[in-house]
């Protein structure tokens, strides 16, 4: 079990986390809560998805800077041959970016982007600890369902019993206000 403070990997059943002394009795269970546990609800989450946008906007003018992608250049008659190598670069480097964004930082010590940290909430599987690289990897590329029906997959954070979105479901996570 990891320490929700610190991130520390302690043993099962472990009350007290072995680095920094934290209480470790607080877990989540599939069949619910064993102790009171707050979900996130919809609208934090959507705070922090637009904070999470904004930082990710920002670094993609940065990269659109450095690979030499202009204003205008990529509308209209302005895409000319030499601008579509740049384009291809560009749009490769931000996927990415934003796939290792998300998939790092929820499955680190963390367990919270930087828009979630900023409003106390984090990623935890069904037993309240951290989730690993592969199950935040399918939580991410599972938002491509939740986006794709409407975004249908989003607002069933607001009426799931656990405040789960679609893509939450389908990787067997939870978003949680912080211990």
């Amino acid at each position: 079990m990891y320490c929700p403070k610190c991130g520390t990997e302690n043993p099962d059943g472990a009350e007290f986390c072995t680095n920094c002394g934290n209480q470790l009795s607080r877990r989540v269970v599939a069949d619910g809560p064993v102790d009171t546990i707050e979900y996130a609800g919809f609208w934090r989450r959507f705070a922090a998805t637009i904070i999470d946008s904004i930082l990710l906007n920002i670094v993609t003018m940065i990269v659109g800077m450095i690979v030499g992608i202009r204003p205008g250049m990529l509308y209209g008659e302005n895409l000319v041959d030499v601008a579509r190598p740049r384009l291809a670069a560009f749009s490769l480097i931000t996927a990415v970016i934003a796939w290792l964004y998300y998939t790092l930082l929820e499955s680190s010590s963390r367990r919270a982007t930087l828009g979630k940290m900023a409003l106390g909430i984090s990623v935890t599987d069904m037993t309240g600890n951290r989730i690993s690289f592969g199950r935040a990897n399918g939580r991410y590329w599972a938002k491509i369902l939740s986006s794709v029906i409407l975004m249908i997959g989003y607002i069933m954070a607001a009426f799931t019993e656990r405040k789960q979105a679609l893509h939450d479901i389908l990787a067997d996570t939870l978003v949680v206000v912080r211990l």
